[in-house]
């Protein structure tokens, strides 16, 4: 089971997560190889040293001196990552924020959004379907205070490289995942509750293909 640190009230609580493998069986030539867009799931759950996995992927930090797993323009890390779990060993269904210094998640919305998630991206049902979904947020102010409106492109493709670490992780622990770009932006917001200063900007939902 998870452990968890009481820090303030429901929402504040921190679940620690299974520290990453940096080790794994699968090659990156053959992850690069292999991956493909997958957009039919079996069901059923998958385990959260999984989850872990794919989320370290996305924004973990991989040393001392705080870099990550894909590059940032100065540094500044704008994008912030959402776990949608609907399926997940150990962990209530539930969205989540990650943490990437201390690998952790803290409950952000208490109930399955799937669904929901679905409907706002046009229909798009295997959304509805897989165990979870990670989804990357920006806060563009964070790197345009400093390069102008040439940071705007900067959080753009520093989106671009963190999602497809996220697709070839999936493909290297024999998993399907799909990038979705398509929704109604508004709509996904309000449904994740976001504050004003970050914007969705891509959806990976991951699980077992047919």
């Amino acid at each position: 089971m998870t452990k968890e640190k009481r820090r303030s009230g429901g929402r504040d609580r921190a679940i620690e997560l299974p520290p990453p493998d940096f080790a794994g069986k699968c090659s990156l030539e053959a992850a690069l190889e292999g991956r493909r867009s997958v957009r039919e799931f079996k069901k059923g759950s998958l385990p959260l040293r999984v989850a872990s996995q794919l989320l370290w992927a996305a924004q973990g930090v991989t040393g001392e001196a705080g870099d990550r797993t894909a590059p940032s323009a100065g540094g500044l890390f704008p994008l912030a990552v959402l776990l949608v779990a609907g399926e997940v060993d150990d962990l209530p269904s539930g969205t989540y924020r990650y943490d990437p210094e201390s690998h952790t998640l803290s409950l952000h919305i208490e109930r399955d959004l799937r669904q929901d998630l679905a409907s706002a991206s046009l229909g798009q049902d295997w959304i509805a379907v897989t165990p979870i979904s990670v989804i990357f947020l920006a806060d563009y102010d964070r790197t345009a205070e400093r390069y102008g409106e040439r940071g705007v492109r900067y959080v753009d493709m520093e989106a671009g490289h963190a999602a497809q670490n996220v697709h070839l992780q999936a493909t290297a622990l024999g998993l399907g995942s799909v990038p979705v770009g398509a929704f109604h932006d508004r709509a996904v917001q309000e449904l994740l509750e976001l504050p004003d200063n970050e914007e969705p900007l891509y959806i990976i939902p991951v699980g077992r293909s047919k």
